[in-house]
């Protein structure tokens, strides 16, 4: 059985909750989304992030400071989500797989 979402919500906390078909709610922190981007250009900038030196302190753009939020989400077919964030980032598909994966229990 394929699992698909049947409610989205977004939450006070700054987050989304999805509801899957087979009953489970899982929450998923705008944050941890966006880090979880599984698009070519996010894999590049965490893989050259993690060849940098540890201990620097990273110089934060202004648009990094303002609060992170979830814009929109729009199905892809049957399988995969697209997901626009505050700071204009839309490039992700995130596959249900995914999305399961990354879901924390409430």
């Amino acid at each position: 059985m394929d699992l698909q979402p049947t409610a989205l919500k977004l939450t006070e906390n700054r987050s989304v909750e999805i509801t899957w078909s087979d009953g489970e709610t899982l929450n998923y922190p705008f944050g941890v989304l966006r880090n979880a981007c599984p698009c070519a250009t996010c894999r590049e900038k965490k893989r050259a992030e993690a060849s940098k030196p540890k201990g620097l302190l990273q110089v934060l753009s202004a648009a990094e400071t303002v609060p992170l939020a979830v814009t929109q989400m729009k199905p892809v077919g049957n399988y995969a989500y697209n997901i626009t964030f505050s700071d204009d980032h839309s490039s992700g598909l995130f596959t249900m797989e995914l999305l399961r994966e990354i879901g924390k229990p409430i």
